[in-house]
């Protein structure tokens, strides 16, 4: 299935209509979004629930702009895209992930605006989905609140602004973790227009696309990412992201050094 264009997720999760796509499988969690947006993101591809979708997450929100979410797909073979989506969202997707040279993993933190299920959904190199997740209570208004730098009135001095860093694991991957100085603006706050970042993509040395997404404004204000990527020991990776201004952030990341073992070893 050909990939949708932000576009027309972003209309198509609002004006899908009832009948479009494959009937998908009854939902375990009952929510009342489910099956417009799985026709919508699925399409005519095979859906089923799979707990070996991991989504960890708190089970209440006690901050709801800045939620944490992690999908971990290691125990899975084929896995080609993951989607982070949480149904109640006026903004339901938050991030929509390709893992190239990188694990099945994506852990960052998103807004909630109420009670809703928050899913992780990957797609397998069949073709075929595998969803899983849970609900979330929340008290609502992550999406449609201020960001604290707006409030604060300093967000443009720090706008494009990127901390990283990598750490070699014992598996011989790195693990990446990313943050951005960025109001990722809904568009759903009076007098303030939609601005967020868009698109990251996390590159080796040799030029390798380790790793690309699509982000929307649902994940929250200076997001933070965590990956888990192939790459040398040694090598220096670069970052490069996109926001819907147009604007570009690039930098470059270093492994961190690790400490000697006592005795030499």
């Amino acid at each position: 299935m050909r990939r949708p264009t932000r576009l027309w997720v972003a209309l198509m999760l609002m004006l899908a209509p009832a009948s479009a796509g494959a009937i998908p499988p009854a939902d375990p969690l009952g929510s009342p979004m489910w099956s417009a947006h799985a026709r919508t993101l699925f399409g005519d591809d095979p859906v089923r629930f799979d707990p070996r979708v991991i989504v960890s997450f708190p089970m209440i929100a006690e901050n709801q702009r800045a939620f944490p979410v992690v999908i971990d797909s290691r125990g899975i073979v084929g896995v080609r895209r993951m989607i982070l989506l949480a149904d109640l969202n006026p903004i339901p997707v938050a991030i929509d992930y390709r893992p190239a040279h990188a694990a099945p993993y994506i852990a960052t933190r998103i807004k909630l605006d109420q009670r809703t299920p928050v899913r992780g959904a990957v797609q397998l190199d069949s073709g075929q989905w595998l969803v899983s997740g849970g609900w979330v209570d929340a008290a609502g208004g992550g999406c449609s609140a201020p960001p604290v730098s707006r409030v604060k009135g300093d967000w443009a001095d720090h706008l494009g602004e990127i901390r990283g860093e990598v750490w070699p694991m014992a598996n011989g991957q790195r693990r990446v973790r990313l943050s951005f100085r960025h109001p990722m603006d809904t568009g759903l706050v009076e007098n303030i227009a939609t601005y967020h970042l868009e698109a990251l993509s996390v590159i080796d040395g040799a030029g390798r696309l380790l790793g690309d997404m699509d982000i929307w404004a649902s994940v929250s204000e200076d997001p933070a990412i965590t990956l888990l990527v192939d790459s040398a020991a040694d090598a220096t990776l670069r970052v490069a992201a996109r926001d819907t201004n147009g604007r570009d952030y690039r930098a470059a990341l270093t492994p961190a050094r690790q400490s000697p073992m006592p005795g030499g070893r």
